[in-house]
């Protein structure tokens, strides 16, 4: 990259939230034309910050920002639009009753009428050009996590945009979507477009990016090229030491049958099945890892267990108690399902919507777990307090103080409150959804050892995520969900991750060995 000047140069960058959260610290480096950068840190490292103030979200306190060697002064995301560069989000920004059209074409500024048609062709010109499949007409609604991720990024080059940050981009994509993008990705470095790239998966990084650039506590480390880079090297920069980066997992000891699920059908807020004839059994001392494409029921089936969905006639939910006595949970509240000593720790896909209450600090969020256990009007904060203090410590949370409210927090941070939460009330079964979402890769190891800690206890763990390496690793079985159905359940110590994908997508392929 020597032998060009960067398209993009911020020099002591700075930005603080309130007087005690420093998220960027004199952050200074370049970024090439034409390159896949990706940036890499710690949950709380400041990457996203820093990242938004290119985009226009937030404005930095201290520094300067240079565009194509002008300095420029980006105060929404109308100016970084005006400078061609563009962030796909996480969370996307798309009107689900619109088609893909008019999501591309809403809030541009045109002469005269909008002609949708000759829109739609400019679309198809754009997919033809760089891999894309989107139907200018078809409704977002309708539409895969992947689609709308496509959709965002067309909508980006659709308005001009040369330099594309991408927040997370694989973080909900079977391995075969992972692929696609990664393909659309080379072909817009091929044609001149420079990838910004956020993101946990280490494997993904070396595979993809042209260099790597570090943050640690908001402070800028360095810049490597990616063909130097190990796994092992990476995580050392993120966390400044040695880092172990082995997935135990030991043997199931004595495996008792928990859970028994049987012909479990539920249906989603849209009255539409969720879950179609789902069954299942879930043992003592192993880790059940559930695969499937977002939104193919994964949720539905852990808050079926909880006691959170109805479930239709003819389905069966049985917990066996350590000792063999056996107990419907089917029709119970989840208050009817703790009382009758069935220990069920939920960590949900939403994390300040269900999981969390977003105004309160972590002290106050242990509390919740444990209200109703209380004999005085008084709650005695002390036992939440002494637990929020071992969470932050032990999973390092970064939060001025356990009083801050979480949604305050980096979403990693969000992540490891909940996480700890849930683990500390020692369960009989563990179920938890995308446990380390938009965790760091040394945080994340921290919750796998966790959870290998409470199968040995003899905790019947059910682990939704959605890293197949992590999956196949951390697993003893996989249940692999497709269109609210099991399409297949296998041994994760044989299995390959192909073999997950095809079943996770129902791609045509021979069914031996499919079902452990």
């Amino acid at each position: 990259m020597g032998e060009k000047n960067p398209i993009i140069q911020l020099k002591g960058i700075t930005k603080r939230f309130g007087t005690k959260v420093l998220a960027n610290d004199d952050v200074t480096m370049d970024i090439y034309p034409g390159e896949v950068l990706s940036l890499l840190g710690e949950n709380g490292s400041g990457k996203t910050t820093l990242l938004n103030m290119l985009s226009g979200i937030y404005y930095p306190d201290s520094g300067e920002i240079y565009v194509r060697g002008e300095r420029v002064s980006i105060r929404s995301p109308h100016d970084a639009y005006l400078l061609g560069i563009c962030m796909i989000h996480q969370h996307f920004k798309l009107v689900e009753v619109f088609s893909a059209t008019e999501n591309v074409v809403l809030g541009l500024q045109e002469n005269g009428k909008m002609d949708l048609k000759k829109a739609a062709a400019r679309i198809r010109e754009i997919c033809e050009e760089y891999g894309f499949e989107v139907n200018p007409d078809q409704k977002v609604y309708d539409m895969t996590v992947s689609q709308k991720q496509t959709l965002e990024i067309v909508k980006a080059l659709y308005r001009g945009a040369d330099i594309l940050i991408l927040d997370e981009p694989t973080a909900v994509l079977t391995p075969q979507e992972t692929e696609k993008l990664f393909t659309v990705i080379r072909n817009m470095q091929k044609s001149g477009k420079t990838i910004i790239i956020i993101t946990h998966k280490l494997q993904e990084v070396l595979e993809i990016s042209d260099r790597v650039a570090v943050l640690r506590k908001g402070r800028y480390i360095a810049t490597v090229p990616t063909a130097e880079a190990t796994e092992q090297s990476l995580t050392e920069m993120m966390v400044g030491g040695k880092v172990e980066l082995n997935i135990d997992r030991p043997e199931p000891k004595n495996p008792e049958l928990r859970i028994h699920v049987a012909h479990l059908t539920c249906q989603n807020s849209d009255h539409l099945d969720a879950l179609k004839d789902v069954s299942f059994d879930a043992y003592s001392g192993e880790i059940l890892g559930i695969a499937g494409i977002s939104g193919c029921g994964q949720k539905e089936l852990l808050e079926s267990i909880a006691g959170l969905q109805k479930i239709e006639p003819g389905g069966e939910i049985v917990y066996y108690a350590p000792g063999g006595e056996a107990e419907s949970l089917v029709g119970k509240s989840p208050k009817k399902i703790r009382k009758m000593g069935v220990a069920l720790s939920f960590v949900p896909e939403d994390r300040l919507g269900m999981g969390l209450v977003g105004g309160m600090g972590m002290t106050g969020n242990m509390m919740l777990k444990e209200y109703s256990h209380g004999l005085s009007p008084v709650a005695d904060q002390k036992p939440s307090k002494r637990l929020a203090e071992q969470i932050r410590d032990e999973l390092g949370v970064v939060t001025p103080s356990i009083s801050t409210p979480v949604r305050m927090l980096s979403g990693g941070n969000v992540q490891k409150v909940l996480v700890g939460r849930e683990l500390s009330s020692a369960p009989t079964v563990l179920m938890t959804a995308y446990a380390v979402r938009g965790l760091d890769i040394n945080t994340s190891y921290v919750i796998y050892r966790l959870l290998n800690e409470q199968k040995e206890k003899g905790v019947a763990v059910i682990f939704v995520g959605e890293d197949l390496d992590v999956l196949l690793a951390l697993s003893d079985r996989i249940l692999v969900l497709c269109g609210g159905r099991v399409s297949g359940l296998l041994d994760a110590r044989t299995a390959t991750k192909e073999d997950v994908g095809y079943l996770m997508t129902n791609l045509p392929k021979a069914q031996e060995g499919w079902n452990a």
